[in-house]
């Protein structure tokens, strides 16, 4: 007989699951692993709702195993390491992302590249090593093994930096490995959400001249003037996005919803790239004449980055002062801002205070 999430593992804990299609995420008993010899345990103090916690929880690629507990954008403290851990003691502050495990044998990972593992286990809703389910950060502790733990920069702050692990990683990690994060080059940021507002922040700091492409003029004035972007186009209006033409070095497409490409490729010059990190839920259509061709010009994608990476972005954000822009909210506001999220009803990104909303509203002991 199957045991239940409660009685699988010895360390009891608490969170937020979603039991159905519905996405209703409600108080949720289980357990994680007794903290092994690689092992971190931390208390989650802050974790980030991110737009794939929504579609997970809401069964919307198919693939939930219920229950499921969101959360990939976690910061807290460690409160117990194993007996072999040498990178991290008791009360030092730690981010975990989106990967929690990976072959670290393979050409991917031997690159520091375990997003790309084909055997990575992901934070939540995949089946762990040990054949359990894996629960991610709407909860109390997670255990991690150290090698997925990052090191939080001191003057990061933990709850506004929660994002950084998601919305910051996978904005980062395409303009540093497609080259476009050097001095004077013409950057596009297309979409001005949680992603988007983290990339143009990301791109101002690598020295770029930062263009937002939207459909909406009303965020015009937040874009420049908040966020430091040097113009603003509209994609709606052919007049503007033809006085744009062949001007862009490259380009980071956050939209998820289903668009042409079209447009954004004839913005770029020769040798231009349209690096698409949002995830439409149908294919797009790619214009391989004469958009590809005569301008010899690049679509690619990017997925977030390995442990390596992110590290390396957190270290950049703290030196750079970038932080997302966040609303903090309590563990039991969390449908509602799943609600607001699917309306775009927040400046960019909620963060949940796990730490101490969680325990003083659901009576979890310490």
């Amino acid at each position: 007989m199957a045991k239940s999430p409660e009685m699988e593992h010895p360390v009891k804990a608490f969170g937020w699951a979603a039991r159905d299609t519905t996405g209703i995420l409600s108080p949720f008993k289980f357990s994680r692993r007794a903290t092994g010899e690689y092992d971190v345990q931390l208390k989650v103090l802050y974790c980030g709702i991110c737009h794939s916690d929504l579609h997970s929880a809401k069964n919307e690629w198919g693939s939930t195993p219920y229950p499921v507990v969101p959360g990939h954008e976690i910061s807290g403290v460690v409160t117990e390491v194993g007996n072999k851990v040498k990178k991290f003691k008791v009360g030092d502050k730690v981010g975990v992302g989106c990967v929690v495990e990976s072959c670290r044998q393979c050409d991917q990972c031997n690159k520091d590249l375990e997003n790309y593992c084909s055997k990575l286990v992901l934070t939540y809703g995949v089946t762990d090593t040990d054949g359990t389910p894996a629960y991610g950060g709407y909860s109390d502790i997670m255990v991690v093994n150290e090698h997925f733990v990052l090191q939080w920069p001191e003057n990061l702050p933990l709850d506004a930096g929660a994002p950084l692990l998601c919305a910051g990683i996978t904005t980062y990690s395409p303009l540093r490995h497609y080259g476009l994060d050097k001095p004077g080059l013409h950057i596009g940021i297309v979409g001005l959400g949680g992603l988007g507002h983290v990339g143009v922040k990301f791109a101002k700091a690598f020295g770029s001249k930062v263009t937002v492409i939207s459909t909406s003029i009303n965020k015009k004035k937040e874009a420049i003037e908040k966020l430091g972007a040097d113009a603003f186009l509209i994609s709606r209006d052919e007049e503007e996005m033809r006085g744009a033409l062949g001007t862009f070095d490259g380009i980071i497409d956050t939209v998820s919803a289903v668009h042409s490409l079209s447009p954004l490729l004839s913005l770029l010059k020769p040798d231009g790239k349209l690096i698409v990190v949002g995830a439409p839920g149908k294919p797009l259509e790619v214009p391989i004449f004469p958009e590809l061709i005569t301008g010899r010009k690049m679509v690619a994608g990017s997925m977030i980055g390995g442990w390596k990476e992110t590290q390396e972005m957190l270290d950049f954000a703290a030196k750079h002062n970038i932080l997302p822009d966040v609303e903090i909210v309590s563990m039991d506001y969390v449908n509602t801002a799943m609600e607001r999220l699917v309306k775009s009803d927040v400046k960019y990104r909620f963060v949940i205070d796990v730490g101490k909303t969680l325990r003083t509203q659901f009576g979890v002991v310490e």
